[in-house]
């Protein structure tokens, strides 16, 4: 039998498996263990022509608790031996704790999960021993041409012989929880009571551990055997009742929760009400006291409203795109570079040290550094968010009110082709600005009004005259057409959103 090889460009379209933010994505079933491989094989290449490979000779797997993350963790283990290094298996770990446990050990890192879509799905995420990959390691890693050794896969794409099971170390969980019982005062939650959330996320013993070493009486919520898909930026209405009947049987300053690979936060005020992941951005940024803040364009204006920081940068949707505005940020000065998502997952460019905290009014030792993690983290959300409370005198409610109140909403339409979404927001884009705009209004403009601006940083993102924002964009890493709203009060937004997602229901 001889050796097959793929250019990766054409096995995306052969396999449907896409790139998109920071890896790959697509059906479980699709995921085969000989796409899993080639990927893995193209991310190595690519360390290798790009000179990332240099005094590395072990990378780590990681994954979630989904069916599937096991089968692929083997075969992504296995590219990496077949192409001359070790693998460290971190076993079922937080992306976080693995990328951290990447950059401290100097190795890249393969991050096994689908995040927060349902788990008939998965990905890989890839990282660098400096961190996320970028757009440009993206685009080098589609380049790649991999060549798959004769007889290792059956016609389906599927091992011929089982492949050793992974014998998972717990280093990568025990540096991320002392990253942070290292760094916060040993008693700086004590007095407050938080709810953890746990479902199926793959960090819910870690937060329980994080939070009762800091002294906060915690209670564990929800366990489950089954994996759920928690969407911090479309929260299930389930999730909505339950966080509320939980606030209000067992009196908790604060639930936290995340998603299913626990680096992108859920954290509710005292009556159960989810915080937009936006805002719990824009509470940790303050607590950190950053100088520079990054985030994309679809996120709550209220950070630039509320003053509070020397420069903001907007960006593309994506944390690629946050982590080289937060690079250029300390390139140009920041002492304290930081980014956050809309779905609430929060990047930090340079170290911490503890006098600056002490500024906010924490007693900590001068000394101690919560070094830099250019990822997405849910921890440090929790975290602050619980302190400046604590700081303040002020219930987490009263942090909300305290910003100045404009108020977003997201949903999606699922099942939507990336293509066909396209396809959708072309028709606004026609080249002729008075064209757009009269497309725009023809569609919404009964319902919202006049078009003020429109902002093609990252799909469509429209501003009335009323200030009332409608943004409109493909998913990067999954079939979803995405819909943000912004208004003064959160009962227009949603108001907005359902009519939004009606009119988009339409487009199918």
């Amino acid at each position: 039998m001889e050796e097959k090889s793929y250019l990766v460009e054409d096995l995306m379209e052969i396999s449907n498996v896409k790139f998109g933010t920071s890896g790959a994505r697509g059906l479980a079933d699709d995921m085969t263990d000989e796409v899993c491989y080639a990927y893995t094989a193209a991310f190595i290449q690519h360390l290798e022509q790009s000179g990332g490979l240099n005094g590395v000779t072990t990378m780590a797997v990681g994954g979630d608790l989904r069916p599937s993350t096991d089968r692929i963790m083997i075969a992504a283990a296995k590219a990496v031996t077949d192409k001359g290094f070790e693998v460290v298996s971190c076993g079922k770990v937080p992306s976080p704790a693995l990328a951290y446990y990447g950059l401290e050990n100097g190795m890249p890192t393969i991050m096994v999960t689908g995040s927060h879509i349902p788990d008939d799905r998965n990905g890989i995420k890839y990282a660098k021993k400096e961190g996320e990959i970028l757009k440009n390691d993206e685009i080098g890693m589609r380049k790649q041409k991999v060549a798959i050794p004769a007889g290792l896969f059956d016609d389906q794409g599927f091992f011929k012989s089982p492949m050793p099971e992974l014998a998972p170390i717990d280093d990568g969980k025990v540096m991320y929880v002392k990253r942070y019982l290292d760094f916060f005062p040993n008693d700086c939650l004590k007095g407050m009571k938080v709810g953890v959330y746990q479902h199926s996320a793959v960090g819910r013993e870690l937060l329980v551990e994080i939070y009762e070493g800091l002294c906060a009486d915690v209670a564990r919520l929800g366990f489950s055997d089954k994996f759920i898909p928690v969407d911090t930026e479309a929260i299930r209405p389930e999730d909505v009742k339950a966080a509320a009947d939980w606030a209000k049987e067992f009196d908790f300053d604060s639930i936290v929760s995340t998603d299913g690979d626990s680096d992108r936060p859920l954290v509710s005020d005292e009556k159960g009400k989810w915080l937009r992941g936006d805002v719990a951005g824009i509470l940790c940024a303050q607590y950190l006291k950053a100088d520079a803040v990054v985030t994309p364009v679809s996120c709550n204006t209220a950070l630039e409203k509320c003053g509070q920081f020397k420069q903001v940068v907007r960006t593309r949707i994506g944390s690629p795109y946050v982590i080289e505005g937060m690079m250029q940020a300390s390139s140009q000065g920041a002492e304290l570079s930081v980014g956050y998502e809309a779905n609430g997952g929060f990047l930090i460019n340079s170290d911490i040290t503890g006098a600056r905290l002490n500024k906010s009014g924490i007693d900590n030792s001068s000394e101690n550094v919560l070094k830099a993690l250019p990822t997405r983290d849910a921890v440090i959300i929790h975290i602050a968010i619980l302190l400046l409370a604590k700081e303040k005198g002020l219930k987490v409610s009263g942090l909300n009110d305290a910003l100045p109140q404009r108020i977003t909403y997201s949903n999606r339409l699922q099942n939507f082709p990336t293509q066909q979404s396209k396809a959708k927001l072309a028709e606004f884009t026609t080249g002729d600005s008075a064209k757009d705009v009269a497309a725009i209004e023809e569609v919404f403009g009964d319902e919202f009004g006049v078009v003020t601006d429109i902002d093609r940083t990252d799909g469509i993102r429209i501003t009335f005259a009323s200030a009332e924002i409608v943004h409109l964009r493909p998913s990067g890493n999954a079939p979803e057409f995405r819909c943000y709203n912004e208004a003064d009060t959160e009962a227009r937004a949603e108001q907005m959103n359902e009519t939004c997602m009606i009119i988009m229901e339409t487009w199918r």
